[in-house]
């Protein structure tokens, strides 16, 4: 009985886009990544003719306008593996600016809940970023991008920290132990998908930001998953990458 494969890998981002169908011309000069698809109904709700580029499992991909500007967005998974699929497929369908929009737990008894941290590296503790880099690389979000995104979060009147985070697959093992490796690591937020998404990007070379609400901190044990500055905070992220593209846009059409 034969056990080698015929083919290098055997199923590719490029293989899932032409799957759903999907071409470079459908999405847009920029892709929001928000993890559920509760922020992706947000997001809708400021686009122009939104149009649904596919439904794959339970992925839903629309592009539509903003103030000019082609936008895109998916519900892009809540932990690393299915952000992987996502971000293959957008990768592959040659997106040009990515934008995370997630939520966090803080590593520091100074980041209250509702505040908003936006990323500049990386910690991997899940199953994804292993399977395309070596142990010591560090996923690193894209300079430029970043530094407008840390810009349109302080105008927003939010709290706004900046820093790395930690991702992990296991939830249910933030243990002190590991929380401690994580903080020496220079953390300061926790999450399940922003080193697997920072990682792919870079592998294909697509400029790649994220912005984290703070839902909960591991250190004082509060819990916000319910609180009200934390649904404000998640509801503000969508805003913060709108104003990002329209200033960004903005400034190129002035020149």
């Amino acid at each position: 009985m034969g056990t080698e494969m015929k083919k290098d890998v055997h199923l590719t981002g490029k293989d899932l886009m032409g799957m759903v169908q999907l071409r470079p011309e459908d999405i847009g000069k920029y892709a929001l990544v928000p993890g559920p698809k509760e922020r992706v109904d947000a997001l809708l709700k400021q686009l122009e003719n939104p149009i649904k580029n596919f439904s794959f499992m339970e992925y839903t991909m629309y592009t539509g306008t903003f103030e000019g500007t082609k936008v895109t967005t998916i519900n892009g998974g809540r932990f690393s593996a299915d952000t992987g699929i996502t971000t293959e497929i957008l990768c592959n369908a040659q997106a040009q600016n990515m934008i995370r929009l997630g939520s966090c737990g803080a590593l520091d008894d100074d980041i209250k809940i509702g505040d908003l941290i936006v990323v500049d590296n990386a910690f991997s503790g899940e199953g994804v970023t292993p399977y395309y880099v070596d142990s010591d690389y560090v996923p690193t979000a894209d300079k430029a991008l970043t530094e407008d995104l840390f810009e349109a979060a302080q105008a927003s009147g939010y709290k706004v920290h900046r820093g790395k985070a930690w991702s992990t697959d296991a939830i249910l093992r933030e243990t002190r132990e590991n929380v401690g490796k994580a903080i020496d690591q220079g953390c300061i937020a926790v999450d399940m998908v922003t080193s697997a998404f920072l990682t792919i990007c870079a592998q294909y070379k697509v400029p790649a930001a994220a912005i984290l609400a703070v839902s909960d901190n591991i250190i004082s044990g509060e819990m916000g998953f319910m609180d009200t500055n934390y649904y404000m905070a998640e509801h503000s992220i969508v805003q913060i990458a709108l104003e990002l593209i329209k200033k960004r846009e903005g400034a190129k059409n002035a020149a």
